[in-house]
């Protein structure tokens, strides 16, 4: 903005922000947040959620949803997403403005939180490679849900740092595919939430 001499007007963003308007949150750090979302389990509820994120331009890193109550017809959709602290808090507020959303937790910020991911791990391989791959999946606590002579299917628990870890060990070994579920959570204790 200027006054016409080239000059910026006095409220413009060279000198300050005086106004909401010219609020930066780029600065903030990115963080990780898992969000677990209680909706009315009813036609075109993903879709307004997965709406949401898309028409304000936020991206899902994980997605999982699962209906959790049936008498009540509740389902829980666990939402891995990243931001700044300033566009997470925009997030929650817009999922709370949706009218099947019932509530919505952070779990990330919860002392009580647990996250856990399921994933299956296909690793072809023969010799060294085949016994140091079973060597690995004993550490990590995998289980052997398949086996031929030249390959084995590994299931996998665990959080997603444990599951990405336990990926790029086999890599090397020989590995052909990844199926993950995405994020899950829930709060110990005895309520809900």
């Amino acid at each position: 903005m200027s006054d016409g001499s080239g000059t910026p007007a006095p409220n413009g963003p060279q000198n300050g922000p005086k106004s909401a308007y010219f609020l930066n949150h780029e600065d903030e750090a990115v963080e990780r947040r898992t969000l677990a979302v209680l909706v009315d389990n009813e036609p075109g509820v993903l879709a307004r959620v997965v709406g949401l994120f898309s028409g304000r331009g936020y991206n899902i890193d994980s997605l999982t949803v699962a209906e959790v109550d049936a008498s009540s017809h509740q389902s829980r959709i666990t939402i891995v997403t990243q931001g700044t602290p300033h566009i997470l808090e925009q997030i929650e507020a817009h999922l709370m403005r949706l009218v099947p959303v019932g509530e919505v937790v952070d779990i990330t910020k919860s002392k009580r939180g647990i996250e856990r991911e399921l994933a299956l791990v296909k690793v072809a391989g023969s010799g060294e490679k085949r016994v140091e791959a079973l060597r690995i999946a004993q550490i990590f606590r995998a289980n052997v849900i398949d086996t031929t002579n030249e390959s084995f299917i590994f299931e996998i628990t665990g959080a997603s740092d444990k599951i990405s870890q336990f990926v790029d060990l086999m890599t090397p070994l020989g590995l052909v595919e990844v199926s993950r579920t995405g994020v899950l959570s829930i709060k110990r204790g005895k309520e809900k939430g």
